[in-house]
């Protein structure tokens, strides 16, 4: 081996060939498109959807129940005591039956169990709508 010649490779350099690459991206949106046109178009099946009810005329006022210190309620700003809560939320909730709405509000002096005791009447009397307003401080105007 001592008289060997060797022969130099020279590397060919890597080339991306761009014809075979469009050649297949054209097959591929052609083969969509032919897909696409031999779809079937769906079809919608009829939901009869039931009438809707036409509004309440007389909606039920909204009553606010404000908790305040020293055993004081405000009924729409109008000041009563817990004896008064109960026949009061009755005659409401008989009066309006299927929509009665109440909202309960605190000031900053009110106590937490007086809150839950106003809760527990309102559960009592079954009520479906009440709502917890815990963004405003309502101030009783002492």
């Amino acid at each position: 081996m001592a008289g060997g010649s060797f022969k130099l490779v020279s590397k060919k350099k890597a080339r991306i060939e761009i014809i075979p690459l469009i050649d297949v991206i054209f097959f591929l949106l052609a083969t969509f498109v032919l897909f696409t046109l031999s779809l079937n178009k769906l079809q919608s099946v009829d939901v009869q959807l039931p009438p809707s009810a036409p509004p309440n005329p007389n909606p039920p006022k909204i009553v606010t129940l404000q908790v305040s210190d020293a055993d004081t309620l405000f009924w729409d700003h109008e000041p009563i005591t817990m004896v008064q809560l109960n026949p009061r939320l009755a005659n409401y909730k008989q009066a309006h039956p299927h929509d009665a709405k109440i909202l309960i509000t605190t000031d900053d002096k009110a106590l937490f169990g007086q809150a839950v005791a106003v809760l527990d009447q309102i559960r009592l009397l079954n009520f479906d709508q009440v709502t917890i307003d815990t963004t405003h401080t309502y101030t009783t105007g002492r």
